[in-house]
């Protein structure tokens, strides 16, 4: 019996683990990196051991400090969660060689399905149908094609090369990245389908050699080919969920699976399925499977069960019933309107209303949520940007993804850039609904790109945010406190409050009548660069000198510094105001925005030169495309760089000359670095 497990990861799944090992009276242990050191997780474990560093090659990929983690607190398991080294045969064998248990398949398994291509001919004699393949480019037989890293998964590592001229970047890219995410730089090329679903079947094998599958997930809504929403059981066509299980079941008694595993399939649209590849541990999006199998079903505890050498229960031998519907989305730190580049920062206000249940199964419908932060969490550069999973259970797939979207559309998310709205548009797609999915969605929907709330909204969150900045002045003042918010000498002269904004600089003015009532407001753009006193500014903003107002008739209803009430057009709508510093976070009734306060008297900060080209996040330069001197045009690549595992290509923003490049090849930087300058050719005339 497993008394004492290490669990070697963070976040989420170490969350998660943990759940299931209180219940089951198993003490736990975490490891974590010095930026961890005040995660949720540490907290939540009966022993932490840390891991001196932070990048994953110091901290989480060292085999060597875990196992000595595990020896100095008596840890008798080891789970890996997911990532890192969860799928790395070599740590499972040091794991089982210094005696312990291994809660996973076994390394030859591992290794087995860990050689991508090794495993697509081993199950290839199994009768599991396939995708063409190659490793040498020069026997390719057509393209379009996906250059897939061979160890791990998640998405890192893979390019769709449609032109045969793109194919060597694609592959010296991909090894990069894979290299960067899994220490293994192996690719290898397999046919692409367009249109094709992302479907899997989760598995769990037992040591008496009974191998189950436990359902289909539909995971085809995907961004950098990694999957963002998930769902069970999926909607099928006839005759195809009896070929996916199948399919799985035969894989797993290739390899004499033990443990839980997930096996990932191509959904052609002519209702064909091709293996994709085989997962060796638990999966980010296992809950769904969790909420939808009939009876209380709890993956981490058959894993700990197997493991302990238990056979599976009788019921999970022959097909499982299913109940309901549920939907998962990962919350991510990113900003899908920038390429869903990773964003990074303090977390001030993770609040999600309606959840039921954390890390768990659902008595009845409703939300469950598995996080790995909390209010003050920190946002690093070093880890995956998924901060948390929401899941929706319902007895049907329509009513799961409304709840789904609600929730995620009124919930407080301040201080880092989110894909929320990116979610909740897909959830409340019409094409989503009707099941017209695959794994090109995103590419074909622009529209899901649009933040929930709209430009001719913006002003009324920001008339909030000014008036609740008014409210909250009396409790600071230390001088004349007594006096009104909003009070003047020159009643005449309105109030001004400047913002930044998604939408660039505005301007609030306002004026209160003797009864506190709203008697005059407007919104207007400021002038670019213009952050000063001066009233002419605003007015310059304005092309043609009017006054653009706000949308429609608005009043005050109440205004305290956390909560302002508006009536607009006889509708009252609330507004939830957060302020941290000089930033302002504003929820609305149809979404967020977020919003820094101008100071009245700015400090003069030094220009930048033009053409700078700034880091949009702290990370590494990890690749020099261009030498200084040299002329580039619009859209070359000028340098390459590394954050939160993932490439971000930096390219040039017009034709010109490289004046300046100050960091070197693997030089570490911070947010709004200069990472190159580009002068703009002059005009030969």
């Amino acid at each position: 019996m497993i008394t004492r497990l290490l669990v070697a990861n963070r976040g989420e799944i170490a969350r998660r683990i943990f759940a299931t090992c209180r219940s089951l009276g198993v003490e736990t242990v975490a490891v974590h990196s010095d930026t961890d050191a005040d995660a949720p997780f540490v907290a939540e474990a009966d022993r932490a051991v840390r891991l001196p560093g932070n990048a994953p090659g110091e901290t989480y990929l060292r085999p060597d400090l875990i196992l000595d983690a595990a020896r100095r607190t008596g840890a008798d398991a080891v789970h890996p969660g997911y990532g890192f080294l969860a799928e790395n045969a070599g740590f499972a064998t040091a794991v089982t060689d210094a005696g312990l248990t291994w809660v996973g398949p076994s390394a030859k398994a591992i290794a087995a399905m860990g050689d991508k291509m090794a495993a697509k001919a081993l199950l290839a004699e199994a009768g599991v149908p396939m995708l063409p393949s190659w490793t040498d480019p020069s026997e390719i037989t057509g393209f379009p094609v996906l250059v897939k890293a061979s160890a791990g998964g998640g998405g890192r590592g893979m390019r769709v090369v449609r032109d045969p001229a793109d194919l060597a970047g694609a592959v010296a890219s991909a090894r990069r990245e894979a290299a960067a995410a899994f220490g293994d730089g192996t690719v290898f090329i397999e046919r692409y389908v367009e249109r094709g679903r992302h479907v899997e079947v989760q598995i769990i094998g037992d040591t008496q050699g009974t191998v189950a599958a436990l359902g289909v997930r539909e995971c085809s809504i995907q961004r950098r080919h990694q999957k963002i929403v998930e769902e069970a059981p999926g909607v099928l066509p006839s005759g195809v969920r009896e070929r996916l299980h199948e399919a799985a079941v035969a894989a797993g008694r290739a390899v004499d699976y033990v443990g839980a595993g997930t096996v990932e399939f191509l959904l052609a649209p002519d209702g064909a399925i091709h293996f994709l590849e085989m997962n060796t541990r638990l999966q980010v999006e296992h809950p769904v499977t969790e909420l939808t199998a009939d009876g209380d079903l709890d993956l981490v505890r058959l894993q700990l069960l197997v493991a302990e050498g238990g056979a599976l229960p009788e019921h999970l031998r022959g097909r499982v019933p299913v109940r309901g519907y549920a939907i998962e989305v990962r919350l991510c730190a990113e900003d899908p309107a920038e390429g869903f580049r990773p964003a990074t920062g303090t977390l001030h206000r993770f609040a999600v209303p309606g959840v039921a249940r954390e890390f768990g199964n659902l008595a009845r419908a409703g939300l469950r949520l598995d996080s790995g932060v909390v209010d003050g969490s920190v946002v690093g550069v070093h880890y995956d940007s998924m901060l948390a999973k929401l899941i929706a259970w319902a007895p049907t797939r329509a009513e799961a993804a409304r709840a789904l979207a609600g929730a995620l559309a009124r919930a407080e998310l301040h201080g880092v850039a989110t894909n929320r709205d990116l979610l909740v548009r897909v959830l409340r797609s019409p094409d989503f609904g009707a099941v017209e999915i695959d794994t090109g969605f995103l590419d074909q929907h622009p529209e899901v790109f649009e933040p929930l709330v709209p430009a001719d909204r913006v002003p009324l969150f920001a008339l909030a945010a000014a008036l609740a900045s008014a409210a909250a002045r009396p409790s600071a003042a230390t001088v004349l406190a007594g006096l009104p918010s909003g009070w003047r000498n020159v009643p005449a002269f309105p109030q001004r409050t400047r913002f930044t904004g998604t939408t660039g600089a505005v301007e609030v003015r306002y004026r209160l009548d003797r009864t506190g009532g709203l008697a005059e407001w407007s919104v207007r753009p400021c002038a670019d660069g213009w952050t000063g006193d001066d009233p002419r500014g605003a007015a310059a903003a304005t092309p043609d000198g009017s006054d653009p107002g706000g949308p429609g008739a608005v009043a005050p209803v109440s205004a305290a510094p956390d909560r302002v009430v508006l009536d607009v057009d006889g509708v009252r709508q609330p507004f939830r105001v957060h302020r941290v510093g000089a930033a302002v976070h504003v929820d609305g009734p149809d979404g967020s925005v977020s919003l820094t306060e101008l100071p009245r008297f700015p400090e003069p900060t030094a220009a930048l030169a033009v053409g700078s080209l700034v880091a949009p996040l702290p990370g590494t330069v990890s690749r020099l495309h261009v030498s200084t001197g040299q002329r580039v045009a619009a859209g070359d690549l000028l340098l390459t760089l590394e954050a939160m595992k993932l490439e971000h290509p930096v390219l040039a923003p017009i034709d010109g000359v490289v004046a300046e490049l100050p960091m070197p090849a693997g030089g570490q930087v911070d947010a709004g670095a200069v990472l190159a300058v580009v002068n703009p050719e002059e005009d030969p005339r």
